[in-house]
This record gives C-alpha cells, sequence and structure tokens, in this order.
C-alpha cells in the first residue's frame, strides 16, 4: 500500500463500502482475542435455548468493519475517529455476509461526519438487515480545511 500523504477530496454525499462473511472461526477468534467468551456467540446448544435461536457475531466485532472503511476507503489512512456512536438494532448471525457503509454527511475544517451502518445479509434467504447504525465523527489532517467550510 502507498501511504504518501496528499490533500484528499472528499465531498458530501461520498459512500464507501466494505463486506466480509464471519464464520465460526472468526467469532472464536474474537472471543480469545477479548475475552467474551459468552455462550451467546461460540454455542449453539446454548444458543438455540435464547430469543436469537442461533449464534449471533458480537457486536462489536461487526461494528468493527466501520473502522476499517473509515481507516482504508473514507476518509482513508490517517483517519483518527473522534466519536462513534453505535445503535445496535438487530442481531448479526454466525454465517452472514455483513456490509459496512459510510456516508460522508458534513465536512468542517478537516473533521468528517459520517452516517454509518453494518447491514446483514443472511447467507440462506439473501434479506438484508440494519444491525447497527449511528453517526460518527472522524478527523482526517490532509483535509484542506479552507475548502470544507
Amino acid at each position: 500500500m502507498n501511504f504518501a500523504r496528499k490533500s484528499l477530496n472528499i465531498n458530501v454525499g461520498d459512500v464507501a463500502q466494505l463486506t466480509k462473511r464471519f464464520g465460526e472461526n472468526e467469532v472464536r477468534t474474537f472471543a480469545e482475542l477479548s475475552g467474551d467468551f459468552n455462550p451467546i456467540h461460540l454455542n449453539k446448544e446454548y444458543a438455540a435455548t435464547t430469543r436469537f435461536k442461533k449464534p449471533i457475531i458480537h457486536g462489536i466485532l461487526v461494528s468493527s468493519m466501520l473502522s476499517s472503511a473509515v481507516a482504508t476507503q473514507l476518509p482513508g489512512p490517517g483517519s483518527i475517529y473522534i466519536k462513534q456512536e453505535l445503535n445496535f438494532l438487530k442481531p448479526a448471525y454466525v454465517g452472514n455476509e455483513i456490509r459496512a457503509e459510510v456516508k460522508v454527511e458534513s465536512i468542517k475544517g478537516q473533521k468528517v461526519t459520517l452516517d454509518t451502518k453494518c447491514i446483514a445479509i443472511c447467507h440462506e434467504t439473501g434479506k438484508e438487515t440494519v444491525v447497527i447504525s449511528g453517526p460518527a465523527i472522524v478527523y482526517h489532517p490532509d483535509i484542506d480545511p479552507t475548502k470544507n467550510n
């Protein structure tokens, strides 16, 4: 990857997306890294006794895709999170494909306000469900503050 710094050209309305599927291995690895071994994420028999009926992905693991979209796409490398609000609306199930979306809502100086959301795509039906949403504020040092006020 080329990390040479240059002036960013971003505009209100710009959108970035990325997708990833979280299977049992990814969920277990996250549990090991975070120490969150809640059986709702890891144990099919336990999950079957809950209102979800099957294992769900850790919400914070799902939301980490927003950070990835910000860091790699919009605004991109050099981005620093200032604030992220996460509203956990629905569960994402192990095996779902997740699409993270970030959209530029406003630019003030070197701060970008983003509308962010994660959408779970059921691997069995293809149905899409917004599972996490919330605004974010990101600072980027390469935004020319004289062009975006």
